[in-house]
């Protein structure tokens, strides 16, 4: 009897211990939430106050003078343009960089995990000592290499580069397709299957997560893109949201409430597609890193 109340009281002696441990693990979790989400609910905030009381209430995020006018101005937009346009700018590039280097990360890297040709290895190597070069490096001979070809202007540079393909996307799929076991390649070719047919019918099926997560990536990153409409928009009537929302604020006046509006407002694609796939890009990202 004795025993077994030690043990009764050890069992609920380690449990109290879990339960404490739980409670501090979870709110610890919570607050360190709170401090990052904190500016976004802040913006959100913000932009149902007035400009007035933005920079006076500064702590609260419960709007004293609740107001919807911040996302009317913001929605005129400017240069007698509404909003709107810059949303539609930003949603046409958005989904054609998506759609290019989706299928252009699926095609290369079927070839560098599947195929053998001539120089294949010299072809991996350069792809990946691309991605050890900064941004910022490539800006200007980008530039001038679009401005000789008259693309400046137009969005053709900032969606028909997808279509080529990026070493990071292309290295996340190879990652999935080398995890194909190969004879179900060759058992497809036994039953006539080409490399055509291989591609399309057994290896795209099972590396969707890895085609997701490339798309969500390449539209969120797309979608927040402001360098490359700074560098290569030059007509209001060609600008993506992200630079639009820059062009609230000049060197006389800030309109600090419809930039904020409009902020919250183009988060919503975003987080549209997250919420929509994040189980896939959660899987691909981990299977991914697990495999690298």
């Amino acid at each position: 009897m004795t025993a077994t109340t030690a043990k009764v009281k050890k069992y609920r002696s380690m449990r109290r211990a879990k339960i404490r441990s739980t409670i501090i693990y979870h709110v610890l979790v919570t607050m360190m939430s709170f401090l990052m989400l904190y500016p976004l609910f802040w913006m959100v905030s913000s932009s149902f106050k007035p400009n007035t009381e933005i920079f006076v209430n500064v702590t609260s995020l419960i709007p004293i003078d609740f107001t919807m006018e911040n996302y009317v101005t913001g929605w005129k937009g400017f240069a007698e343009l509404s909003f709107g346009v810059f949303f539609k700018n930003s949603i046409l590039v958005a989904v054609i960089a998506t759609i290019g280097s989706t299928f252009s990360a699926a095609v290369c890297a079927f070839g560098f995990a599947r195929l053998r040709f001539p120089g294949r290895n010299i072809w991996f190597v350069a792809m990946i000592i691309t991605m050890m070069l900064p941004g910022q490096v490539m800006m200007i001979p980008r530039f001038v290499l679009f401005n000789e070809m008259g693309w400046v202007g137009t969005f053709l540079p900032l969606t028909v580069p997808a279509f080529f393909g990026g070493a990071f996307d292309i290295f996340l799929v190879m990652q999935f397709i080398r995890g194909i076991p190969r004879d179900m390649d060759e058992a497809a070719r036994i039953d006539g299957c080409s490399w055509y047919g291989i591609f399309f019918y057994i290896i795209i099926p099972m590396i969707v997560p890895a085609l997701v997560t490339v798309a969500v990536l390449t539209f969120i990153g797309s979608w927040g893109d402001f360098m490359g409409s700074l560098l290569y928009l030059n007509k209001p009537k060609y600008y993506t949201s992200a630079y639009a929302l820059k062009l609230f604020a000049d060197a006389a006046f800030t309109d600090y409430g419809a930039t904020f509006a409009m902020s919250t407002l183009s988060l919503i694609p975003i987080l549209t597609i997250f919420f929509f796939f994040q189980k896939n890009l959660v899987e691909g990202i981990s299977i991914q890193g697990l495999k690298g």
